[in-house]
């Protein structure tokens, strides 16, 4: 076969792999953790946690592809001033994730039932979630993952923009690192959920912890929000 068809294929297979891991270590970052440390602390199951980690990674996905797609199609980079106010989000987001888990620390309110057709669930402050057919989707997580993805758009757009050829090869490259990125948070999560479902049956720990994780959420985002602030006002 022509090099000058192999090298493109090759080009996007190592540049896809790249990015998916890349999109793994995009999942540890401090934003990232802190919003997603606010939605396990009273999760009691590993599993559970792990596919709130999901939601997150499906909703990032979405919203990094949705800006990303456009911005590629177009061949530009997002406004300086429209990529601060996407920060801004994110850090209003964290500060409000972070009150709430300290107020459901503080409050402890009791568990409830629901009921959708022949499913029974019980509730004790969890993320609100949606129906669709068999399949459940915690709500909360899927918009706090869209914001992160609406934030991290455009800088990986302009990466994308310089580095491959092709518009294909752009979108695949995006898709795959948010696919990394769904891996990456799945696996934190549920490494989160394992302790803390030990630490539930202990009600004063769990209780802290909850308390903790949302004060380091209100902190992170007061100091992400204070510069942003700043440059958009």
């Amino acid at each position: 076969m022509d090099r000058v068809r192999i090298m493109p294929v090759l080009e996007l297979l190592t540049s896809s792999g790249f990015g998916s891991l890349l999109g793994m270590r995009h999942a540890l970052e401090p934003d990232h953790l802190a919003a997603v440390s606010t939605l396990v602390s009273r999760e009691r199951s590993s599993m559970k946690a792990a596919l709130l980690g999901v939601c997150w990674g499906i909703g990032h996905t979405f919203g990094l592809i949705v800006v990303g797609a456009v911005l590629v199609f177009l061949r530009a980079e997002l406004p300086p001033r429209i990529a601060d106010f996407f920060e801004l989000l994110v850090a209003i987001m964290l500060i409000v994730l972070g009150s709430r888990a300290v107020l459901q620390a503080v409050r402890q309110g009791p568990a409830h039932l629901h009921t959708h057709a022949f499913a029974v669930h019980r509730h004790s402050g969890l993320p609100a979630h949606v129906h669709i057919g068999t399949w459940t989707l915690a709500r909360r997580p899927l918009l706090i993952g869209a914001v992160h993805g609406l934030a991290g758009s455009g800088a990986l757009t302009a990466l994308v923009l310089t580095t491959l050829p092709s518009t294909g090869a752009r979108l695949t490259y995006m898709a795959l690192f948010g696919l990394g990125s769904t891996v990456g948070m799945a696996a934190l999560s549920g490494l989160l959920g394992w302790p803390l479902a030990r630490l539930g049956a202990h009600h004063a720990v769990a209780r802290g912890v909850s308390l903790a994780v949302g004060a380091m959420s209100v902190v992170l985002g007061l100091f992400w929000g204070y510069p942003l602030l700043g440059r958009l006002f």
